[in-house]
């Protein structure tokens, strides 16, 4: 009796600790791969460094993570499985292969510098999961309803409004006489360029290093400038303040979407109820996804804020603006659409309108997006096989 008793205490130990630690690697996977796609068009357009937006992205993501433990309780049973698997299906040696497969298949993207949608890889280690305990105990209407189809639709979606919202603003910034500003680019060679008016000299001219490399006029090579005033408000700082906001709202909402998204795999399994605080798994997910996005963000960030298209700053305003819309927008319909495929999809639209897209970069990243769910399920249901061969 008390040798059972120590078999079954110490299988749920392990337990407890495979959902803790996939969890834990799920988010900080999660913060890798998503924190900095809000703040992306800040780095793409030169109007911060990478340091600064990834300052910036990490702040208001940290911020949307403590604003999800209002949430928490809701979206917990949202995105615990009900109404895609049958209940028989999800048990705690499913929820922990979950957390392992779905952070594995979001990293692996990452260390490629994919972008990829966090949900449909937890939706496919789900549906791997389940599979394995129980074959016919997939809803596969509501599979295609609320993750094959918003997968299809909102880049699609995203690249129609960002095309027609730039045009019109672009029409609007003319009627207004506000102008594009001509500058020179200084450096050597020009990625980080000082842009100077046409005209003028000053300090940060001279290289420091020697071998000046000059380029006049709106190049991609330069970084793109308003000249004039709306209202009496210079352009400029309009654009850049309101770019700079909404970047910080895209991220915002990423994390109050996503914190308890994560949370769910451990908050939903039996080993843990009544002894985890929801706040405490709330607190270290916004702690594993913050490391992440710090630590782990830069191959995803180059990715989405030089390799899809060139931006400056009216362009990166327009596409956050674009992903603020859709995303909330959908949210507030009970439509789950992925904040990784619109905001790609906006910055796709800009590339589709001024005609400097990357193709081979796009053609990556739908790619990724294709292979993300299959992979998911099959990690989902191997590590589930392997938990079950421990005995655990």
């Amino acid at each position: 009796m008390l040798l059972k008793f120590a078999t079954i205490r110490g299988s749920r130990m392990w337990i407890l600790v495979l959902l803790v630690g996939g969890t834990a690697w799920l988010a900080w996977s999660n913060g890798a791969n998503d924190n900095f796609k809000g703040a992306a068009t800040l780095y793409g357009s030169r109007t911060l460094s990478y340091r600064g937006a990834l300052t910036w992205a990490s702040i208001t993501t940290v911020a949307g993570s403590l604003t999800s433990v209002a949430l928490a309780h809701g979206l917990v049973r949202t995105f615990s499985g009900v109404g895609l698997v049958a209940p028989g299906a999800i048990n705690d040696a499913s929820l922990a292969a979950v957390g392992i497969g779905a952070g594995a298949t979001v990293l692996l993207a990452t260390v490629l510098g994919m972008p990829t949608s966090t949900t449909h890889a937890m939706t496919g280690a789900l549906v791997g999961a389940a599979l394995v305990v129980d074959s016919s105990g997939i809803d596969l209407s509501a599979l295609m309803t609320q993750f094959a189809r918003p997968l299809l639709l909102s880049p699609v979606l995203a690249i129609l409004l960002t095309s027609v919202l730039y045009m019109a603003l672009h029409w609007f910034r003319r009627r207004t006489g506000v102008t594009s500003e001509s500058c020179v680019c200084i450096g050597s060679p020009c990625e980080d360029p000082v842009a100077v008016p046409l005209g003028t000299l000053a300090a940060d001219c001279i290289s420091p290093k020697g071998g000046i490399e000059m380029t006049a006029g709106t190049t991609s090579a330069c970084v793109k400038r308003y000249a004039g005033r709306v209202m009496g408000i210079r352009a400029q700082s309009t654009v850049d303040t309101m770019h700079f906001l909404s970047a910080g709202a895209v991220c915002f909402a990423r994390a109050v979407n996503d914190t308890p998204k994560i949370a769910a795999l451990l908050l939903s399994a039996r080993a843990v109820a009544g002894n985890l605080p929801i706040n405490g798994v709330l607190a270290m997910v916004t702690l594993a996804v913050t490391l992440g996005g710090v630590i782990q963000s830069r191959r995803v960030a180059e990715t989405m804020s030089r390799r899809i298209t060139d931006l400056n700053t009216g362009q990166g305003l327009t596409a956050n603006l674009v992903t603020a819309l859709l995303v909330l927008g959908a949210s507030r319909l009970g439509l789950p659409v992925s904040t990784t495929h619109v905001s790609c999809g906006a910055i796709f639209g800009i590339g589709v309108v001024t005609g400097k897209r990357n193709a081979r970069t796009i053609r990556r990243i739908l790619a990724a997006w294709v292979t993300t769910l299959p992979l998911g399920m099959l990690l989902g249901a191997g590590l589930l096989l392997l938990i079950r061969s421990f005995g655990v």
